[in-house]
């Protein structure tokens, strides 16, 4: 949401919003820099709803009995999803539209760095900021640019499907939000909508460009490596370095260089623009601490991105990996409990150890009676503190020189400063 409103008004449109946030002292922050950019900023209660709004765009997380949608009701302004918008947007632009259970925000970083980097002056849309623009002071996640538009594609809640790209990527499909025969009709028609050169993971066995790690991709990986805290690899033969861990992560580039090289921007290129990337928000980001402990804070919270998460740590890891994963959402922490212990199960190695605090409550309606001490009884070497503080205190109490400390979840906006105030604690 706060991408599209950054993005409307770098375009010249007036745009204004609301956020629960606003209200305490964690929103002040990200309210200040949205009204630098351009954007009015308004209490979620009605004030900032008047008739000559075009329309009053809210997202699913918008429930029922919502004060600027009841004032948007009063006075007859539209109210419209934020993928209707998003929808229209991409139509009006050239779009490279990224898709996918798990790497939608890296690749979609990767893809507008390498452009950038090119100097073709493209457009940003994406769900987490990028570090080299969190630098100037931005949020980070939006760009209003002349060139392409690169946009995330959600496939949570259905919307995927309203999306009409010139360019669409398909990273993967796996369990996460809904069942996997669901997913897959719903990305098979978004692969429908592509309009010029779909591109997609091997494994996800659409026609198309494809990326990955066998002799029979269009962009055929090669040759990783991890180095440290960095990545080496070939891509149809020329080398690449990207500084971010994990194999994972290598793929995630295989995309985006896919993407970019049917732009027109050559291998060495995209080869050359990688080499200078420097992150991006909670994807993997590392902060050295004393005593040779680093400290990771990543995004993932799926079961896909719990393992990938956990294996790429162990590629540099010199001691253990120990893990901290907060889950939000009761529905849909119950609803992959298996998959959730199933896959950590495996990543984990022996010496490996994983703690849970009580799952992240974002308000609204919802069965708590499901909390994550479920999943730490079914997976070895697993412990739940509720409280993630104490849990914490547990953690680097135990935590040696070599070992890689992993932070985990999603969707709760406390998580940065938390793992600033870890970070704080281990220097």
């Amino acid at each position: 949401m706060s991408a599209l409103a950054q993005f409307l008004a770098g375009k010249g449109t007036l745009s204004s919003g609301s956020d629960r946030r606003f209200a305490g002292e964690d929103g002040t922050v990200v309210k200040k820099q949205l009204e630098e950019a351009g954007v009015k900023c308004f209490l979620q209660n009605g004030s900032g709803i008047h008739k000559d709004l075009t329309a009053v765009v809210v997202s699913t997380a918008i429930e029922g009995g919502n004060p600027d949608t009841e004032a948007a009701q009063r006075l007859g302004v539209p109210v419209m999803h934020r993928s209707e918008l998003l929808a229209k947007i991409t139509q009006e632009n050239s779009t490279i539209a990224v898709s996918g259970t798990s790497g939608k925000s890296t690749v979609t970083g990767l893809i507008w760095h390498i452009l950038n980097e090119c100097k073709k002056d493209p457009s940003l849309l994406s769900g987490a900021g990028l570090s080299v623009l969190e630098e100037q002071g931005k949020i980070g996640n939006a760009v209003a640019g002349n060139g392409w538009l690169i946009a995330e594609a959600d496939e949570s809640d259905g919307t995927l499907i309203r999306y009409k790209p010139k360019i669409g990527i398909i990273l993967n499909i796996d369990k996460d939000h809904k069942e996997l025969n669901e997913l897959q009709k719903l990305f098979k028609e978004f692969a429908g909508n592509v309009s010029e050169t779909l591109i997609t993971n091997e494994v996800v066995k659409f026609s198309g460009t494809s990326f990955g790690w066998g002799d029979n991709c269009s962009f055929k990986g090669s040759g990783y490596t991890a180095k440290g805290i960095a990545s080496q690899f070939k891509i149809n033969g020329v080398d690449f370095y990207l500084p971010l861990p994990g194999k994972h992560n290598a793929e995630n580039a295989l995309a985006a260089v896919a993407a970019c090289v049917s732009t027109g921007v050559s291998l060495e290129e995209c080869a050359n623009a990688l080499k200078t990337w420097k992150g991006i928000h909670r994807r993997s980001q590392i902060y050295p601490c004393k005593n040779e402990i680093i400290l990771v804070d990543d995004y993932a919270h799926n079961p896909a991105k719990i393992a990938a998460s956990i294996r790429s740590c162990q590629d540099f890891a010199k001691g253990k990996v120990l893990a901290w994963f907060q889950p939000h959402g009761y529905g849909p922490t119950k609803f992959l409990k298996d998959d959730l212990i199933a896959e950590i199960s495996k990543a984990l190695r022996p010496t490996d150890e994983i703690w849970f605090s009580s799952i992240y409550y974002a308000g609204g309606t919802a069965d708590r009676s499901f909390d994550s001490n479920i999943l730490s009884e079914a997976i070895p070497n697993a412990h739940f503190i509720s409280n993630r503080d104490e849990c914490l205190k547990e953690i680097m109490g135990i935590a040696k020189s070599g070992d890689v400390i992993l932070l985990m979840g999603a969707r709760d906006p406390s998580l940065t400063e938390f793992a600033k105030n870890v970070n704080k604690l281990l220097l």
